[in-house]
């Protein structure tokens, strides 16, 4: 039975996807991991239908949980349309449902515009991974399909997020990150007066 929805300290957690743009150095998928701390087993057998993914959501109590995150073994963006019918089915249909945290972990969004609109009133937090402080660092570090052109999609993404999402959050992974680096990143998100969050690296 492939897993959709797993729980984490106090959070219930969506796996809607293992598509993914980036092959950061750091992730747990690319070093024959089935699952991580969160999970035991998270590649999925298929992609669950918007459906199914209600299905497995409404058997849950959603009383227990402080948050619901969508971050699973891939990039929850390449699903935008699902998560956005799914918080709002979710919201019609149970009043305890807790909000929405949409949250990448490790992984950068999808480029692409116009997605920051349909979050808003939908998703409390967004999570981007920043992974560097310059182009460079961010594509050795993340290793992403689109080459150059990703670090400026996802600083474009985090713009417009901050226009729609309550709270606008960036990581780094302090994997190899000198104390030079860690404070070029701060900058670079005060500057577009976002946080910065850095994650202690989960070794194999």
């Amino acid at each position: 039975m492939m897993t959709i929805s797993y729980e984490y300290e106090g959070a219930l957690y969506v796996n809607l996807t293992n598509r993914c743009d980036c092959a950061c150095v750091f992730c747990l998928r690319h070093n024959g991991h089935k699952g991580s701390i969160y999970a035991d087993d998270l590649w999925l057998e298929h992609e669950p239908t918007r459906q199914e993914a209600l299905d497995n959501l409404l058997a849950r109590d959603f009383s227990q949980y402080r948050e619901l995150v969508f971050c699973g073994f891939g990039e929850p963006m390449y699903r935008t349309d699902d998560i956005v019918w799914l918080v709002d089915e979710l919201k019609s249909g149970c009043p305890t449902c807790p909000g929405a945290h949409q949250h990448q972990r490790p992984r950068q969004p999808v480029p692409g515009p116009g997605r920051g609109p349909l979050l808003q009133g939908r998703v409390d937090t967004i999570s981007i991974s920043l992974n560097g402080s310059t182009p460079e660092e961010y594509c050795a570090v993340t290793k992403p399909r689109q080459g150059m052109q990703a670090w400026d999609a996802m600083l474009d993404f985090a713009r417009e997020c901050k226009e729609y999402v309550p709270h606008v959050v960036m990581t780094i992974v302090d994997k190899d990150k000198t104390p030079e680096e860690i404070t070029r990143c701060r900058r670079l998100t005060e500057d577009l007066g976002v946080t910065l969050r850095i994650r202690a690296y989960i070794p194999d």
